[in-house]
């Protein structure tokens, strides 16, 4: 296969734009001695776990003068979490530091990036000695850092994925893919889930299916939507549909090896192929599990089926893999390609043989360096067994969030990927209102703790946390939702 990838960590790769800010208040004190979020936070406070390391004093932009030219310079769209938008300093592994000096406990990791953790020793040591000899070359020339990354990257999947594009987003990632699928083909339509993200540029947002993100301009064409097989909020499902020891508490008859969920599902997705698309099609975009809809899993066996439809209308299939750390579903899945890792060489030849495609910053040897140190350290740290041993820990400790608080609709998730979904009652699996997720979501904030958001309604909070994570954390992290949710509750009740 050829890769799509999306550098780990993407350093001097990537300008992102800071938050609009919300709210304009004075920091307390830029000199204030570093300190634990814990000692600002709410009237119960779970105690943060201890820290060895020490950030540098904040020395540079007041807070003050940051709002001032974000208002002035940067993007006007409004992405802040929090009334008060947090102005980050420092990171180390797990952990974030703010320029007031508080600590904070990333369960969000840059958006599910930040897979080792932050500024982690080895990784900095490897930019260091790169960046003292070679920062920048286009591909039109070789270097080994790029040929090293490579080769481990290759190495850790089965045949035939062997062929790997480098690029620079995940957005840039699917566009190559879709223009792929489409010259392999020779068809053009192209079908993903609604409430799917798989980019914000113009190509790409034809395929993302939120209507945040969704614009009055025309958009990606070719692009079909298909009902989304989700077994807590559609129409089917249960308490037997997901691979997860954490299951809907919705009641279903099914057996152990037979969800009839996902045979309605199999059932809605032959409809979208036998109304929408052309007879033959270019394929079929996928997230294992949704990310920005809120960590959707879906019934057993779905895609496997799903892809073998797609395969039979001769087209192929993409499973958009940039924020999925569980390595078992490739054995349940096995995608045509995916845009995290690899393609075909078949499907590569075909995009050859029509454009000779070039990219000016994929393979940085920068960041092909770094690549290569996050993959050993995956590996010599025993990343992905701790991924599983404390992921499968933490769903199984938010799942009794579930069962303690009505407005805890779902908890789902795999590996270090979980969704909590915010309901006003269990019964009804109306969102929680906006305004009152937005409430919860500040206190886990002042309490120390940094998690994502998601959902058509921002009603889900996306819990996913570096690698390196441990249980002890985990426990605080789950203490610090009780929390919030025990003070939402009491404001409720008043």
């Amino acid at each position: 296969m050829t890769l799509v990838w999306r550098h780990l960590l993407r350093p001097l790769c990537l300008v992102t734009s800071a938050p609009r800010i919300l709210e304009m208040r004075p920091f307390l004190s830029l000199g204030a001695s570093w300190t634990s979020v814990t000692k600002l936070s709410l009237h119960t406070r779970p105690r943060m776990p201890p820290c060895d390391f020490t950030p540098e004093r904040y020395q540079s932009l007041g807070y003050n003068r940051v709002l001032e030219i974000h208002k002035e310079h940067l993007s006007p769209v409004v992405t802040a979490y929090f009334q008060k938008p947090l102005l980050l300093h420092q990171g180390h592994m797990e952990w974030l530091f703010d320029a007031e000096g508080n600590r904070y406990l990333d369960f969000f990791s840059g958006i599910v990036t930040v897979s080792v953790g932050h500024c982690h020793p080895k990784v900095n040591a490897v930019a260091q000695k790169q960046l003292g000899r070679l920062w920048h070359t286009s591909t039109v020339f070789f270097h080994p850092p790029m040929h090293e990354y490579a080769e481990k990257l290759a190495a850790l999947l089965p045949e035939p994925l062997k062929v790997i594009f480098l690029v620079n987003s995940g957005s840039e990632a699917n566009e190559l893919a879709m223009l792929m699928a489409r010259a392999h083909s020779n068809n053009i339509d192209i079908i993903s889930f609604r409430g799917a993200y798989h980019g914000c540029s113009p190509y790409t947002l034809g395929l993302t299916n939120v209507g945040t993100y969704k614009m009055e301009l025309p958009g990606g064409t070719g692009c079909q939507p298909t009902m989304c097989p989700d077994v807590f909020r559609g129409p089917w499902g249960g308490s037997h549909c997901r691979d997860s020891p954490v299951q809907t508490i919705r009641k279903c008859s099914c057996a152990p090896d037979c969800c009839q969920a996902k045979d309605q599902y199999i059932e809605q997705f032959k409809d979208t192929l036998s109304t929408s698309v052309a007879k033959s099609i270019a394929g079929f975009f996928a997230e294992p599990i949704q990310g920005v809809n809120g960590v959707v899993q879906y019934p057993k066996g779905f895609l496997k089926e799903a892809f073998e439809l797609v395969r039979a209308r001769g087209g192929v299939c993409i499973a958009d893999e940039s924020k999925w750390r569980h390595e078992r579903l490739w054995t349940v899945m096995c995608p045509s390609f995916h845009t995290f890792y690899f393609f075909p060489l078949e499907i590569a030849k075909s995009l050859a043989k029509r454009l000779q495609y070039f990219n000016t910053f994929g393979g940085n040897p920068m960041a092909c360096a770094i690549g290569s140190a996050v993959l050993e350290v995956i590996k010599e740290e025993n990343l992905q067994e701790n991924s599983q041993e404390v992921g499968t820990y933490m769903l199984l400790k938010f799942a009794k969030l579930r069962d303690e608080f009505e407005i805890v609709g779902d908890v789902r998730g795999k590996g270090l990927m979980i969704g909590i979904e915010m309901v006003q009652d269990k019964m009804s699996r109306r969102p929680l209102p906006r305004e009152e997720v937005n409430q919860i979501h500040e206190d886990c904030k002042h309490m120390g703790l940094l998690v994502g958001r998601g959902g058509i309604f921002s009603q889900t909070f996306r819990i996913a946390p570096s690698m390196c994570i441990t249980k002890p954390e985990v426990d605080f992290a789950t203490e610090v939702f009780r929390s919030a949710l025990t003070q939402h509750m009491e404001r409720r009740a008043k």
